[in-house]
Formats: structure tokens, C-alpha cells, sequence
């Protein structure tokens, strides 16, 4: 069924990572190129869930960026309805998050965040719906991690990532659409970035946090990240704004609103992320931009769609969704 998303609530701080947040995704030697259809678990990669999948990622043996060790925790114990007195999980969040900078929140007990609601301009509420709170601290959703405080994310509770899927037709020097040889269906083409910080292509994308709608947020990732529109003259930065501003003007098809299974999440802190698709049907507007890259970017292409292209994280996951939607090449 086809999920139109218009109604754009939440806030957003510009954190320029791939569903992650303003510190280097590949750190540790977990950055690796991923062909989903071979995943590695314990790679630091996110994978985007259904609603009764069991998280697998975030009981990665080894916390990424660190020499902490998981408790581990069976399958048949990663649900918090089951009984398990010995469980005993591990304390730890990065000494990058302790040293309090502005995405990050302080420790419990300095404050009393607001759970399962808008907290100030801080969305703590959860696109899984409402999670348990126990001893002052928001439990995963989906269950046990075998570590308990913040790891490497900012946020007590669901940490909010949005992510704009920017595509068009693939087109011949005549300007006609491109047909797959195969599987005789058009080839779209999406706009890619290559990470300076571990060499993959991805979706741009970026962290949600106070201060923007998130629809402003996708549109000024796609800028900063993909058009470099902080470096443009004032005239080509006008241009780009319009182009950017007509796209994602229109109404975005929802590709995944959901928990992401991270290898960063802990029992009290985990990812979570809105993806959404903004097409150029016609290929006049963002299509016909030069792409530069910019930020954390440090190649960015109009890359085809299709199957055999290894790609960062779930991020194949999201296109296959795309080239369904759009009855493309896969």
C-alpha cells in the first residue's frame, strides 16, 4: 500500500551522519562495504525492522568504537517479558557523550527528562508507540542489548534520524527513459553520497533533534550533504534553493517509519528513523543541478538502482522499497 508522507511533525538538528550521529560512523575497523543479500551482523551498520523482528545488531558482541563487551543475551531472552534474574548488563556511555556536548543529554539524575512525550522541543516519544520506563530509565523497545546506558548515542530513550531519498528516471541522450536489459523495467537513479570517514555510498541523511520540522530538515540534508550549498555564490546558492524547495515541495512517499537495529543501541538509548522517497518525475529540478559534494561527503553521484549495488547499512532495503513503489528495475 502506498504511504504518502505530508504531515511532517518532529524537530531536527543537522548532524550530518548516515542514521547516526555527529561523530565518525567507521570507527573501531567496523566500517565495511555491505551487499545486503550477505549481511554481517556485527558490522557498524543499522538495519531497519518489521514490528516483531528481533534485533540483532545491537547484541553485537563487541560495543562499536570501544573494548566493551556485551552481556550476552540469548534469543529467547531478548524479550523483556522474559524472566531472567541474571541478567547483568554492562554499563557504558562514550566518554564523547559524557563530555557533554550540545546533541547529547546530560546524565539521569542531573535531570528528568519526559518520556513518551514531546520533552521541551526534545521528541522523546517512540515511532514504535509508548515504551516502559523502569527505575527513572526508558527500556528498547525491542528488548535486551546486554548493555545499559548511552553507548555512543546522545539521546536517553528513541534517538531520531530522517533520511531523503532523492531519485529520477534514467535517461539516453534523447532524453528517453532507460529500460533495464533484464527485466525490461525503467532504471531510476538515486543520489548517493560516498562517506569521507569510511569510503561507502549512502543516502544522505541526518539526525533529528529540537529546532526544525522534519520536512526542512530532509530538504537542508540534501543541500548540505549533496549539493554543498554552504560554498555556492549567493546566486547558485538561490537556484539551488528553488530547485531543492520545488522537490521536496511535493508530497514524499514513506519508504520506512521505524526502530533501526544499530549496533550502537543499548537498553536505554536506540535509533530510530524516518525514510522517505522525493521523486523528479520529470527531471527539472534537482536532476539537472551539477552535484557537489560537501560536509561529510566526499564523492557524490547519481548512482543506478539496482540489486547488485552494495551499499552502506539497510540502505538497499530502502531503495528495493523504492523501485517497487515506482515499478522500476530492481
Amino acid at each position: 500500500m502506498k504511504r504518502v508522507f505530508t504531515n511532517w511533525a518532529g524537530s531536527v538538528h543537522i548532524a550530518l551522519a548516515i542514521v547516526g550521529l555527529p561523530y565518525g560512523v567507521c570507527t573501531g575497523g567496523y566500517c565495511k562495504a555491505i551487499n545486503t543479500r550477505v549481511p554481517s551482523v556485527c558490522t557498524l551498520s543499522s538495519a531497519f525492522m518489521s514490528s516483531s523482528a528481533m534485533h540483532i545488531k545491537a547484541r553485537c558482541s563487541v560495543y562499536p568504537g570501544s573494548d566493551t563487551h556485551r552481556f550476552p543475551v540469548p534469543d529467547d531472552k531478548v524479550s523483556w517479558a522474559a524472566d531472567w534474574p541474571e541478567y547483568s548488563p554492562v554499563n557504558y556511555t562514550a566518554p564523547s557523550v559524557l563530555n557533554k556536548p550540545v546533541w547529547a543529554d546530560p546524565e539521569i539524575g542531573s535531570f528528568s527528562p519526559q518520556f513518551n512525550s514531546l520533552d521541551g522541543s526534545v521528541d522523546r516519544k517512540s515511532h514504535e508507540g509508548e515504551y516502559t520506563v523502569q527505575d527513572d530509565r526508558p527500556l528498547n523497545p525491542r528488548g535486551r542489548t546486554g548493555l545499559n546506558g548511552r553507548g555512543l548515542l546522545g539521546r536517553w530513550g528513541p534517538n531520531h534520524a530522517a533520511d531523503p531519498i532523492v531519485t529520477r528516471w534514467k535517461r539516453d541522450s534523447a532524453g528517453q527513459r532507460v529500460s533495464h536489459a533484464m527485466s525490461k523495467l525503467p532504471v531510476l537513479q538515486f543520489v548517493s553520497i560516498k562517506r569521507k570517514d569510511c569510503g561507502e555510498w549512502a543516502i544522505p541523511g541526518g539526525m533529528v533533534d529540537p529546532g526544525e520540522l522534519v520536512s526542512l530538515t530532509l530538504q537542508r540534508e540534501f543541500s548540505e550533504e549533496a549539493m554543498n550549498s554552504l560554498q555556492a555564490s549567493p546566486r547558485e546558492r538561490e537556484k539551488i534553493h528553488e530547485r531543492i524547495t520545488q522537490l521536496f515541495s511535493a508530497p514524499g512517499f514513506q519508504v520506512y517509519k521505524g526502530y533501526v537495529d544499530d549496533p550502537r543501541n543499548t537498553d536505554n538509548s536506540w535509533m530510530e528513523t524516518v525514510a522517505v522517497n522525493f521523486h523528479d518525475e520529470k527531471g527539472d529540478s534537482v536532476s539537472e543541478l551539477p552535484l557537489q559534494a560537501g560536509d561529510d561527503a566526499g564523492q557524490v553521484s547519481w548512482i543506478d538502482v539496482d540489486s547488485s549495488q552494495p551499499l552502506y547499512a539497510s540502505h538497499s532495503h530502502f531503495l528495493q522499497t523504492v523501485a517497487k513503489e515506482r515499478k522500476a528495475h530492481w
